[in-house]
């Protein structure tokens, strides 16, 4: 995004609430005698006096997951801002990361439905859900036939769930879950490697560890599982822990788009601040 707004004319100014002097409190309603030192109400309207637009990026604490489904700091900005901002990953949702994903499987292999398989690989800690979130939903308003490959437990929330399978059938397209990672490879044109962790464990990465341990040598992308697939190019965000998510042979393959799908974050982002900024 610095980049992006650099190449567009324009200055970014970066701050780091917590990481400075001053923290940023995003209830309402609440006594400020503890360790938050700034309301956002306060801080965004200032900076909309000074920007023309607001960059926003807040992780998942991976604590309560009823709470951080809501995206309460991201929705603090959005109530007190008077100027667009843009969720730059948020708890719930990366959509930024999805654009450039859904704009890089329409440069590989052209406009049009594909079978698109975004799966879910084992990885030696619980991360957020934001990456799969987005993606399932792009993928799902552009249309393609989209599989979701998980072990049991590891489903995306129920309620963006319902949104997925609405926006896909409006696009023409279609959704199918499946647990059996094999059979999900089958007839691929894309590959989405990403691992997340599950609601039933959020708040407690020990216990989820344990109960993971044991799809480690299964949900890997791999060269076996590879040959299952239509020829298909393979993704992934990054940075990607090597023979972990996926081995050597397939990210360093010619069917590996991680490159240019990492690129194309900057083209998307900059077309997000045209369209918003003019």
């Amino acid at each position: 995004m610095q980049v992006g707004i650099y190449e567009l004319g324009g200055n970014a100014v970066v701050l780091e609430p917590g990481g400075t002097s001053w923290t940023l409190e995003h209830r309402d309603g609440v006594v400020m005698d503890g360790d938050k030192t700034e309301h956002v109400a306060e801080f965004v309207k200032v900076l909309g006096r000074y920007c023309s637009a607001i960059g926003v990026r807040t992780f998942a604490a991976l604590k309560n997951w009823e709470e951080e489904r809501t995206d309460p700091v991201l929705t603090a900005f959005a109530k007190h801002s008077e100027v667009p901002v843009i969720n730059l990953e948020s708890a719930m949702h990366h959509p930024c990361q999805a654009t450039a994903d859904m704009m890089t499987v329409r440069e590989k292999l052209g406009p049009g439905r594909k079978r698109v398989v975004l799966t879910w690989a084992w990885h030696p800690k619980p991360l957020p859900m934001a990456v799969p979130n987005s993606f399932a939903l792009a993928a799902a308003q552009a249309g393609h036939d989209l599989v979701i490959a998980h072990p049991p437990g590891y489903e995306l929330d129920g309620e963006l769930f319902s949104i997925i399978q609405e926006q896909a059938e409006g696009a023409g397209g279609s959704v199918a879950v499946k647990n059996d990672v094999d059979a999900a490879f089958e007839g691929a044109e894309v590959v989405y490697a990403k691992s997340w962790g599950s609601k039933q464990f959020y708040g407690a990465p020990e216990r989820e560890m344990a109960e993971r341990a044991q799809y480690r040598s299964q949900w890997i992308v791999d060269e076996q599982k590879m040959l299952r697939t239509n020829n298909a190019i393979f993704m992934h965000c990054l940075p990607v822990r090597r023979n972990v998510i996926v081995t050597d042979g397939v990210i360093d393959s010619p069917k590996s788009v991680v490159i240019d799908e990492a690129e194309n974050r900057l083209h998307a982002q900059k077309a997000i601040l045209a369209s918003l900024l003019g």
